[in-house]
């Protein structure tokens, strides 16, 4: 009787791992947004997680779009508040059915980020950065 008991729950956590697994390591899409980091917080109750927002700015003057992402690696995480306030490039992965906000808050997460060292201002018409305070300092 005990065997009959645990068996249907033994499957049923191997069920549920198995799509844990599947949805953790299968990308519906991947790709690469442009704008400038305008939040980065570690939020979550018990699951913490940085939850952000990238301000996307096509052309000047035009209503900015909001893209909400999450990261769940702290050195990608120091990586990107390091690059606030600077044109960034951020890598993400798109997950599908994850249960709960254990696993962030949304279903972009962020795998890597890339500082852009020219400011577009228009298609096609790009200035260079330029240099900060602390390397123009030290030349």
């Amino acid at each position: 009787m005990f065997k009959k008991a645990v068996l249907p729950v033994v499957l049923l956590l191997a069920l549920l791992t198995a799509y844990l697994w599947a949805a953790l390591s299968w990308n519906y899409s991947t790709g690469e947004r442009a704008g400038w980091v305008q939040k980065l917080s570690r939020k979550g109750w018990v699951c913490k997680t940085w939850e952000g927002e990238l301000s996307l700015v096509s052309m000047p003057g035009a209503t900015p779009e909001k893209f909400l992402f999450t990261i769940r690696d702290d050195e990608v995480a120091a990586r990107v508040t390091q690059a606030m306030g600077k044109r960034v490039s951020l890598h993400y992965e798109e997950k599908v059915g994850l249960p709960g906000s254990c696993f962030g808050e949304t279903r972009h997460y962020i795998t890597g980020v890339m500082v852009s060292e020219e400011i577009p201002l228009a298609p096609g018409v790009t200035v260079p950065r330029p240099p900060s305070p602390a390397s123009a300092a030290s030349q």
